[in-house]
């Protein structure tokens, strides 16, 4: 995948706030459960009906520190499981970001996350950095994802990407 042949991302927006760590995401009660048992706790402190109610494609939305705190990858893992898409946010801790890409996660950096209203109506361009909410026509321009993080995410993640790159073709 390449900023050329990239198509927009569409799903519902949910909206949370500030330094929402890898706690939130991944509780340390639920770490020793299969990843299904532990993405059913994904969020639950902040939003106890996230991981019920959350479609496949659906948008994570959050402000500043997104990711912060421990560098457990099963953070990623439940967004990813549950069938989030993308996750947006003003910013996102370093190891989070790399993680959530490595496991075929994409996540945009958008200064006006804090701008979108929860349930909107999401298009989102990761090569161009193009937020379009459709549910007011109003767009939002974050950091484009670079090419080769695409590719990442277009191959599944890190682990296939690299069985690509090495054997020509995807991991069975």
């Amino acid at each position: 995948m390449s900023a050329a042949d990239s198509t927009p991302i569409a799903g519902r927006a949910w909206v949370f706030g500030d330094r929402i760590a890898t706690d939130l995401l991944a509780p340390g009660h639920a770490m020793r459960k299969p990843l299904e048992g532990l993405a059913a706790h994904c969020l639950e402190a902040v939003r106890p009906e996230f991981a019920r109610e959350v479609a496949r494609g659906d948008i994570v939305v959050a402000g500043e520190g997104f990711g912060i705190g421990s560098s457990r990858e099963q953070a990623a893992q439940a967004l990813r499981f549950l069938g989030v898409s993308v996750v947006l946010a003003k910013s996102a801790a370093r190891i989070f970001y790399r993680n959530a890409f490595n496991l075929g996660l994409p996540v945009m950096v958008l200064p006006q996350a804090g701008e979108i209203a929860d349930g909107a109506r999401l298009e989102v361009d990761l090569a161009a950095g193009i937020v379009r909410d459709t549910s007011t026509g109003r767009e939002y321009h974050g950091e484009p994802v670079p090419d080769f993080l695409l590719e990442i995410v277009a191959d599944g993640g890190l682990i296939p990407h690299l069985h690509k790159q090495l054997h020509g073709q995807p991991a069975a």
